[in-house]
């Protein structure tokens, strides 16, 4: 599993619903950011922010209304904020492709260590929670600090993991609003993102862990070319 561009893979099939606003650029090939409505199982829904070259924007021309079904990676940076430094997510797009036949819109697989001893939790009905926090590593010694969720028997089981321990999971990548208090009188609305986890391994179970079995239902054989790698980690998030 040292092959950092199958330690995270992200496949998303969704609506644009915001209008997309630049966000850098690269080699002279602007970046944009954007938001993309994912349908859940249930009929629920989450307002994902992704990130997408003007290329792609271009190629299949995309605005408000359009779908999208791609492939990427979920990243994480650092942006500062009232002179704090906030951890931010998004899907990077690597790749649009053609809506494959599938019932699941929201699939991730990821594989990386423990950066934060978990919190484990739970509900007022019961319901086991535990949180984590997985570093995913990226070529050229980046990494991606990625928040997940566990529920029920994955729950007990992470809360008993370390900080450096190997996890391997797949799941889904969901939106969640709460409110953060911001005085006795003020309260803002917040979005957090995270991965929903479905399933997981660890320790040193996580090489048996095929990423690739996991995610390929809907990638099929496809595999990231060298030139793809090269250039989308000259990206700065």
């Amino acid at each position: 599993m040292n092959n950092t561009e199958k330690n995270n893979k992200v496949f998303i099939m969704g609506e644009i619903v915001s209008e997309a606003v630049f966000s850098h650029e690269v080699f002279s090939e602007g970046f944009y950011e954007l938001k993309v409505k994912v349908a859940r199982l249930s009929g629920q829904m989450d307002i994902l922010p992704i990130t997408i070259s003007e290329r792609l924007i271009q190629e299949r021309q995309l605005t408000i209304g359009s779908s999208l079904c791609a492939l990427g990676q979920f990243r994480s940076y650092n942006k500062l904020e009232n002179g704090k430094s906030r951890l931010m997510l998004t899907v990077f797009i690597r790749e649009l492709i053609d809506i494959p036949i599938s019932k699941n819109p929201n699939n991730i697989v990821l594989a990386g260590y423990i950066c934060k001893p978990p919190i484990y939790r739970t509900t007022p009905f019961n319901r086991e929670i535990a949180d984590i926090l997985v570093a995913v590593n990226r070529a050229y010694n980046k990494s991606d600090y990625i928040p997940c969720i566990a529920w029920g028997r994955n729950a007990r089981f992470v809360q008993n993991l370390n900080v450096g321990d190997k996890i391997a999971l797949s799941g889904r990548i969901q939106s969640r609003e709460y409110q953060k208090k911001l005085s006795d009188y003020e309260v803002k609305m917040m979005t957090a993102y995270e991965v929903s986890i479905s399933k997981l391994a660890a320790f040193d179970s996580a090489d048996e862990f095929d990423l690739e079995r996991e995610f390929n239902i809907y990638t099929g054989n496809h595999t990231f070319t060298n030139e793809e790698e090269e250039n989308e980690n000259t990206n700065i998030i």
